[in-house]
């Protein structure tokens, strides 16, 4: 980069900042969050804590701490600022909003939130604090556009340790995961920034049925993950009334025996010329083309027959690697609109590798409540900034294709072909 694209990158930056910059308060603290976001973009030969960030601007790595942890500035606010600045960047009909956690290991005891629990980066149970987010994935780019850090009740039932390390008082009370991303989601549809109507998942959301329903109360569609292990019912279950043997009252009508099955069972028995193939994005080795097929079933709900749903099946080429997806779609939703709803979550994995990557979201050294916030606000504000760069470049961050209309008829997912299997 030569000194005058480096100066335009600089001034960009200014603006950029200068959107945010009110809600730091004092000149001062308003000053030291520009510093720090340029310290996060710039430093990435080592961990970005206070000390190395202080290397990198005009602050020492003391004022570096104190800005994460002592000063009063609300990060709910900058994230709020956040979805607003980024309407106009990805703000799409078609967008999806995807949920994941993701576990950072962490020693000790005293960090907000660590704790003995099942860490996904380490595919183990160990110490470590469980983080929640909301990316939004539209066909103009992508971003994280909200946080929560998650609390076990080894935690909210020790006041004395969530009071050292800073939780608010509002916060002391257990959150399960999936509420904490309902709270995300119903907070953004409350601010009004960004628009979507469906939302994508991993199991550990599919398989909660209060999810499900909280999705469904805030009017979104949704193509979740579920295990093959997930059972379903035909759309009409049959029953069976055992004959009267006049003693007691009449019989209740069973459910003839047989009609629950796992998903896994049902896929096995859809025949090979209902599956289709359909290209569901353009990844960084080609096209990404799966085979698919879906069927209305009934969601088991307290081991009987649930709400009417889609049960939709997904497969490699070969046949290898199956997956399944739940979604409360409307029963005339193209199967091309599945797909893609449920091919936008691994989006959210490859944003998490870049906010760590090129920010440090993961390389935070501070305990508090407060610093973990403000850090990680900071983070996805930093990632804001990357993403608006790399359209200006036009260097888009999204599949140069147009996604279907979520609203509209059946349509290739991306370029390629959708044909009977």
């Amino acid at each position: 980069m030569d000194a005058a694209a480096f100066g335009q990158v600089y001034q960009d930056f200014q603006e950029f900042h200068a959107y945010f910059a009110g809600l730091f308060g004092r000149r001062e603290t308003r000053e030291r969050s520009g510093h720090y976001l340029q310290a996060l973009l710039v430093q990435s030969g080592e961990r970005r804590n206070a000390e190395n960030l202080s290397e990198t601007v005009p602050e020492s790595a003391r004022g570096m701490q104190r800005f994460l942890t002592d000063s009063p500035w609300d990060d709910d606010a900058v994230i709020g600022r956040l979805q607003e600045y980024l309407a106009p960047l990805l703000g799409h009909p078609d967008a999806v909003w995807v949920l994941d956690g993701i576990d950072f290991p962490k020693q000790g005891r005293k960090s907000a939130g660590v704790a003995r629990q099942y860490c996904g980066r380490l595919g183990k149970v160990a110490n470590c604090q469980a983080e929640m987010f909301l990316a939004y994935v539209s066909p103009l780019g992508r971003a994280l556009v909200d946080k929560r850090l998650y609390l076990p009740e080894s935690w909210t039932s020790d006041e004395d340790r969530c009071a050292a390390a800073g939780v608010p008082e509002e916060r002391r009370s257990y959150r399960s995961k999936t509420e904490l991303a309902l709270e995300m989601l119903e907070r953004a549809v409350e601010s009004g920034h960004l628009q979507g109507g469906w939302v994508a998942a991993d199991d550990a959301f599919g398989m909660s049925p209060s999810f499900r329903d909280g999705l469904a109360t805030l009017g979104m569609h949704y193509v979740l993950d579920i295990p093959a292990g997930f059972t379903v019912w035909p759309v009409e279950p049959e029953w069976t009334t055992p004959v009267y043997q006049g003693r007691g009252g009449p019989p209740k009508p069973r459910l003839v025996a047989g009609q629950r099955r796992t998903m896994e069972q049902r896929a096995a028995a859809i025949p090979e010329d209902a599956w289709r193939e359909i290209t569901v994005a353009q990844g960084s080795q080609g096209p990404r083309i799966y085979q698919f097929s879906a069927q209305r079933v009934r969601a088991t709900k307290r081991r009987k027959p649930g709400e009417e749903v889609w049960a939709v099946y997904r497969r490699n080429l070969d046949g290898s690697e199956p997956r399944y997806y739940l979604s409360n779609a409307t029963e005339d939703t193209p199967l091309e609109t599945l797909a893609y709803v449920g091919g936008s979550r691994w989006r959210i994995e490859t944003e998490f590798e870049t906010e760590k990557g090129d920010v440090g979201m993961d390389e935070y050294e501070t305990r508090t409540w407060a610093g973990w916030h403000h850090h990680v606000a900071l983070c996805l504000v930093a990632g804001a900034f990357l993403l608006s760069l790399q359209q200006a470049w036009g260097e888009k961050d999204a599949p140069d294709h147009p996604s279907p209309s979520l609203q509209g008829s059946a349509g290739d997912a991306a370029p390629g072909p959708v044909r009977a299997g």
